[in-house]
């Protein structure tokens, strides 16, 4: 291990972050689940009719959609964070 300084394994980092993200997305899919359930879903039963379908594929769409621009959101100020505290080091 010499000559690395002590830094972790680049594969096991890698596995990390891979198993992190599949953790996310299970949260997001759980999550995404749980709402859609209890704003469409009025009485279950052995089939899904057609307006109870359409709340459900409209809730995914939208889910994602705000999901989606969380991300990009966060990313976005990050980026802007990242740049002027780069140009004040300047």
């Amino acid at each position: 291990m010499e000559g690395q300084g002590g830094a972790a394994d680049p594969q096991l980092q890698q596995f990390i972050e891979v198993e992190s993200q599949k953790q996310r997305f299970q949260q997001l899919v759980h999550q995404m689940t749980e709402v859609c359930w209890e704003k469409c879903m009025d009485k279950p039963g052995p089939k899904l009719d057609s307006r109870t379908e359409t709340c459900f594929v409209n809730c995914v769409e939208r889910f994602i959609d705000t999901s989606q621009f969380i991300l990009n959101r966060l990313e976005q100020t990050q980026r802007s964070r990242g740049s002027s505290s780069e140009s004040m080091m300047d």
